[in-house]
């Protein structure tokens, strides 16, 4: 009887999902013995707030990345398609209707992507930023002339998407684990899920296997746009307003550093719903103690920017391109 010599060696090797978490793990002692004011229940609920609302982004977004696609119209669609809802509903519509038709219009916007870049083949991302620019001019100029719309009063059950329970738990962290629970399962327990990976790792490779890749890439920039929406539609409950220039700001790219750093390579393929968890407690936490230090807006974007580069360079490393890969364009 044959024997095997040799060391076997153990072969687990650590995710980077696990990484982060473990690199936040250590930030949140290290705040908490050396920052005052963080390890406070009025912080603890702010934080969870913020990381929920962010969250929400980043799995909408993942969505797009793991199909090895980018999407930087995600906040100017969540921004019009809330601000049009509330106007609706300031107008006297029904809230489920004013909600569903601003749904339906981020759905629109996002199906747009998704042809523009599979049919007409305009890059992902030429084609993000131009349908940005123009829903945030269209809007401004039929809509919402002064950049923000309030909601008027009246709409208590909308504003509780927004609230806490009565343990003081934030619905905003319900809304962001229902969001996650429900993507987790269409990723991994339906075909389409396992058509989208298949997507990102080898566009043509799925493609020739019988997939029509161009219909899922507008379904994967529809549901980043329609989960995006939903974010939205929790920050409009959490302020009572929206604010087009939100659209304006960094978020864009802290919902792109959630997903890069959390482990969802933007080669495709590669990612799934704990990556993001993953990245948004790290940046959520990186985040709060960067307001709490009261450090200025260009102090917190060159952070932010050195985080998002390292995290660049590390998926690079991980999940370098070969010659089959750079093949599928970019």
């Amino acid at each position: 009887m044959a024997t095997t010599t040799g060391v076997r060696k153990s072969g687990y090797k650590p995710s980077q999902a696990t990484i982060v978490l473990g690199l936040t793990l250590v930030l949140f002692v290290a705040l908490s013995a050396g920052l005052p004011g963080f390890l406070t229940l009025g912080n603890f609920f702010t934080l969870a707030r913020g990381v929920s609302i962010l969250g929400i982004l980043a799995l909408g977004m993942a969505v797009v990345v793991i199909g090895r696609g980018i999407d930087l119209s995600q906040i100017a669609t969540l921004a019009v398609s809330a601000a049009i809802a509330v106007t609706l509903i300031n107008a006297g519509a029904p809230v489920l209707v004013g909600l569903f038709a601003g749904l339906v219009l981020a759905i629109a916007i996002g199906v747009l992507n998704g042809y523009l870049i599979s049919v007409v083949e305009i890059p992902a991302l030429f084609t993000t930023l131009a349908t940005a620019l123009f829903a945030l001019g269209v809007t401004r100029a039929l809509v919402v002339p002064h950049y923000q719309v309030f909601l008027e009063p009246g709409h208590d059950w909308f504003l509780a998407l927004g609230g806490t329970l009565a343990d003081g738990l934030p619905v905003p962290v319900i809304v962001f684990a229902v969001c996650a629970v429900l993507l987790h399962l269409f990723l991994s327990r339906t075909v389409l899920g396992r058509f989208i990976y298949a997507h990102g790792d080898n566009a043509q490779a799925a493609r020739l296997s019988g997939i029509a890749t161009r219909p899922l890439t507008m379904l994967e920039y529809g549901l980043c746009s329609a989960i995006g929406y939903v974010g939205g539609v929790v920050m409009v409950a959490s302020t009572s307003l929206i604010h087009l220039q939100i659209a304006e700001s960094t978020m864009i790219f802290d919902v792109i550093l959630v997903v890069v750093l959390g482990g969802v390579s933007l080669v495709g393929g590669r990612g799934n719903v704990v990556s993001v968890i993953a990245g948004t407690l790290l940046i959520g936490v990186l985040l709060n103690a960067m307001t709490i230090m009261n450090l200025d807006v260009q102090t917190q974007d060159m952070i932010k920017g050195a985080v998002l580069l390292c995290a660049i360079m590390f998926d690079s490393y991980v999940h370098p391109r070969d010659e089959e890969t750079a093949k599928q364009g970019d």
